[in-house]
């Protein structure tokens, strides 16, 4: 039922500098492998085969990567690292990739708005590509896909963290019983969701239960977004407008099963480069 995933990739990458100042954050690499290329692949195995990128500028590369290469294909061609295309080459067979410009770094609801021309009247996937996510048996959209053909609802991928981070996330706060009258399965790991806040201080959290980048939309979004204000920061917030779903009982919270990596700071950057080293060598 959902085919299509939006990466919001127009960000600077600030925390990066002075690497990102040429270079898109959504392409540095994690071992020999950019972080969106991680994303899309997630994306596929969840069925997803149509990728709308609302980039920026200076972000070319982006759109580079997942075309064809001519004259380096012709530079391989037959040798032993021909291999190593292999992977990029099944996903632009089997995908198809549409891009839009953010002009003005306004927010991530911004951002997601912006990508309504690419996704159109019909739910879809969101990801953010520098929340590196990786699960052994079921990847973490493939396990939000199957909820939402259950739920017919907005998802929020929720894990906890330390009450002193809640500065850094939209924050939620959740009926803690899966509650019978929304048909919950209490092996979903699925919440309703009563509150949301973007990046509360500790004192001020309704829970310690973080929104990481992953999320599951249905369309009404979009006119939700486009009479959202501005709130934190003087940006239009995602967590906002979730917030208008969410009161109508329409926003589910769910604790994912597998890891997450930061790949937005450096020491998870770090984390995630020395957790797939040592995965792809064990």
């Amino acid at each position: 039922m959902i085919k299509k995933c939006l990466f919001p990739a127009a960000g600077y990458g600030t925390r990066f500098l002075p690497a990102t100042k040429a270079i898109p954050k959504e392409m540095l690499p994690i071992l020999n492998k950019p972080l969106l290329q991680y994303g899309v692949e997630e994306a596929i195995e969840a069925g997803l085969n149509t990728m709308a990128v609302v980039t920026g500028r200076g972000k070319r590369a982006i759109e580079d990567h997942f075309d064809t290469s001519y004259e380096l294909e012709q530079q391989v061609k037959g040798t032993s690292k021909e291999r190593y295309l292999e992977e990029i080459r099944k996903i632009i067979a089997n995908c198809t990739f549409s891009y839009t410009r953010q002009i003005e770094m306004k927010g991530l609801g911004h951002a997601i708005l912006t990508g309504e021309t690419l996704i159109g009247e019909e739910p879809f996937a969101v990801i953010l590509a520098d929340d590196l996510c990786n699960n052994e048996d079921v990847g973490v959209l493939a396990q939000m896909v199957k909820l939402y053909e259950k739920y017919k609802c907005s998802i929020v991928a929720v894990e906890e963290v330390p009450y002193k981070d809640t500065n850094k996330y939209g924050v939620v706060a959740i009926e803690e019983q899966p509650a019978l009258k929304y048909g919950f399965q209490e092996d979903d790991n699925a919440f309703k969701v009563t509150d949301m806040v973007e990046k509360p201080s500790p004192q001020d959290a309704p829970s310690n239960l973080a929104i990481i980048g992953r999320y599951i939309l249905t369309p009404d979004i979009f006119d939700i977004l486009r009479d959202t204000k501005p709130g934190k920061g003087g940006e239009i917030q995602i967590t906002d407008a979730l917030l208008q779903q969410a009161k109508q009982g329409k926003v589910i919270a769910y604790k994912f099963q597998g890891k997450r990596f930061d790949c937005g700071s450096v020491d998870g950057f770090v984390a995630a480069t020395n957790y797939f080293y040592d995965k792809n060598h064990s």
